[in-house]
C-alpha cells in the first residue's frame, strides 16, 4: 500500500495533543484563499523553483525535453509553467537544488518507520501520529492502512481534515481515529463556496454524523480578517457548539501569511488581497472572549 505525501514533520506540537509526527498528504478538494500549504493542493508531484539558489549553470535547460525551462538575461533559469508537466527531469541536474520535486509516493512501512523513531516522546507527552495535508480523506485506503499500522503499535492517532468527502469514506476511517481535528472555515454556505470553492453542506453533515457516532472532535476555526473574521461567523460557531455539546473544544487559528512566499516557488498566484494581514493579539483575544462569554469551550 502506497500513498502520496509531501512531508513528514517530526516534533509537531500544533497538530493534536503532545509531541507528534505529522504526515502531510498530497491533494486537497478545497481551494481556500488562504491555504497555508499551497504545495499540497495538487495530488501530483509539484516542481518547486527558488530563483535565489540558481547559479546560472544552464543544466536544467539541457535536461528539459519540453522546452519549459529557459534562461533570463543573467543566465538564471525561468520556468514556463504552461509547458512544464512536472516530470522532474531537470531536478537531478540542479546541484544547488534551486529546482526540487515536492511530493512522492511512500509506503506504509516506510512512513511508519519514521513515525516510530519518536515513540518515547509520544508516551511521555501523550502524543502520537497525525495525518494532515492536503486532506487525507482523498486517499482513504492509504490513510486507513497507515492508521491501522499505527494503532497496532499503540499510537494515538489524529486526523486533520476539512471533512469534504462522502460519509462512507469518513465512516470507514472513524474507528481508527482517536481525535478528529475538524476544520470549520465558514458558517455561511455561499461564503464558504466563495472562499474555498466548495459549499459547506457535506462538511457540516459529516461533522454532525461524526458527533452522533461518539467520535472525539476538536473544531479548528481559521479566522481570516476581511473574510470570515466577523461576528456572524463567530455566532455561527457558538450555535454549532451548542448543537454539538460533546465536542472536545474549539481552537481559534489566527490567519498568518507565511504561505505567500511559497506561491512563487510553485508558479501559483494568490487570490487573497495583499491588504489582508495577520491580526494583532488584541483582536485574537477579542474573538476568544466573544466565544467564551457564550459558553464555547476554547482550546489553546
Amino acid at each position: 500500500m502506497k500513498g502520496r505525501i509531501f512531508d513528514i514533520q517530526r516534533f509537531s506540537i500544533h497538530d493534536g495533543p503532545g509531541i507528534r509526527t505529522t504526515v502531510f498528504f498530497k491533494g486537497c478538494p478545497l481551494r481556500c484563499l488562504w491555504c497555508g500549504n499551497p504545495e499540497s493542493i495538487s495530488p501530483y508531484p509539484s516542481l518547486s523553483y527558488v530563483p535565489e539558489r540558481c547559479i546560472a549553470c544552464g543544466q536544467c535547460v539541457k535536461a528539459c525535453q519540453r522546452g519549459a525551462v529557459s534562461t533570463d538575461a543573467a543566465g538564471k533559469a525561468v520556468v514556463d509553467r504552461q509547458r512544464c508537466n512536472a516530470c522532474g527531469d531537470c531536478v537531478p541536474r540542479c546541484d544547488p537544488k534551486a529546482l526540487e520535486m515536492v511530493g512522492r509516493e511512500a509506503g506504509v512501512e516506510e512512513v511508519l518507520a519514521v513515525v516510530l523513531r519518536d515513540r518515547e516522546y509520544y508516551a511521555a507527552s501523550g502524543g502520537g501520529l497525525t495525518l494532515s495535508g492536503g486532506d487525507p480523506l482523498l486517499q482513504p485506503d492509504f490513510a486507513s492502512a497507515l492508521l491501522y499500522a499505527a494503532r497496532v503499535e499503540g499510537l494515538h492517532c489524529c486526523m486533520e481534515t476539512a471533512g469534504h468527502a462522502e460519509w462512507e469514506v469518513v465512516d470507514s476511517l472513524r474507528p481508527l481515529v482517536d481525535l478528529w481535528l475538524y476544520d470549520f472555515k465558514e458558517t455561511d454556505s455561499q461564503r464558504h463556496w466563495k472562499y474555498t470553492s466548495v459549499p459547506n453542506t457535506q462538511i457540516l453533515a459529516n461533522l454532525r454524523r461524526l458527533h452522533a457516532a461518539g467520535s472525539r472532535i476538536l473544531l479548528r476555526c481559521p479566522m481570516i480578517p476581511q473574510h470570515n473574521a466577523r461576528q456572524e461567523h463567530l455566532d455561527g460557531i457558538v450555535a454549532l457548539t451548542r448543537e454539538l455539546p460533546k465536542l472536545v473544544g474549539v481552537e481559534v487559528l489566527p490567519y498568518y501569511d507565511l504561505w505567500r512566499g511559497k506561491l512563487k516557488r510553485f508558479g501559483l498566484e494568490s487570490r487573497l488581497p495583499e491588504s489582508v494581514k495577520p491580526p494583532d493579539r488584541a483582536t485574537v483575544d477579542s474573538w476568544i472572549v466573544h466565544l467564551r462569554e457564550r459558553g464555547v469551550p476554547i482550546v489553546r
